[in-house]
């Protein structure tokens, strides 16, 4: 059996279990994926965006059950109208267009993070890449996968879906994995 390590959120307020405070933060981080997908460089049929960074940080940040939830507030919160989604699109189109399968994966990869973080891999230099490494390539998944759907082959999915996006998601990664371990490092000291 795996011992659960506490997050670095659940490690600086140790009775998080209060329900408002759960609730507060999952709000505060549907709030900041929502803030980075406003980063935006417009492309077709997927834009560039800064809600990847979010994501890895988001599942780190909260832990797996809170950083999915947040994620899924996210989603909730665009799909009803508030403009969150890339460009401050919203609506429930969203939920079915290019980016559909892209938000799932924001949802899977999120919890796999935090799961990730409440066993300490995102605690040190050494390990942190694993967690942001795995997490990207469930977005990639769900995000190739649908768009495969929508563009009807695989290939295309991928050309579309993955290809454009490795080097910016290479530095989004690898900008997470070093952000988690120095606010541990700061949070020690």
């Amino acid at each position: 059996m795996t011992t659960l390590v506490p997050t670095l959120y659940e490690r600086s307020f140790p009775r998080a279990s209060n329900l408002t405070r759960n609730l507060i933060l999952v709000l505060l981080g549907s709030l900041c994926v929502a803030l980075f997908a406003q980063i935006e460089i417009p492309m077709q049929p997927v834009p560039i965006t800064g809600q990847t960074f979010a994501v890895l940080l988001i599942g780190a940040l909260l832990g797996s059950k809170r950083g999915a939830a947040a994620i899924l507030a996210y989603i909730a919160e665009g799909a009803i109208g508030l403009p969150f989604f890339a460009g401050g699109a919203s609506g429930m189109g969203i939920l079915t267009g290019a980016t559909a399968g892209y938000l799932l994966g924001f949802v899977a990869a999120a919890y796999v993070i935090g799961l990730l973080a409440e066993r300490g891999l995102e605690r040190s230099a050494r390990t942190s890449l694993i967690p942001f490494f795995i997490g990207t390539l469930i977005i990639y998944f769900f995000g190739a996968a649908w768009l495969s759907y929508i563009l009807g082959s695989l290939s295309q999915g991928i050309q579309s879906g993955v290809i454009p996006f490795l080097f910016g998601d290479a530095l989004k990664l690898l900008a997470a994995a070093l952000i988690l371990p120095g606010a541990w490092k700061l949070y020690n000291k």
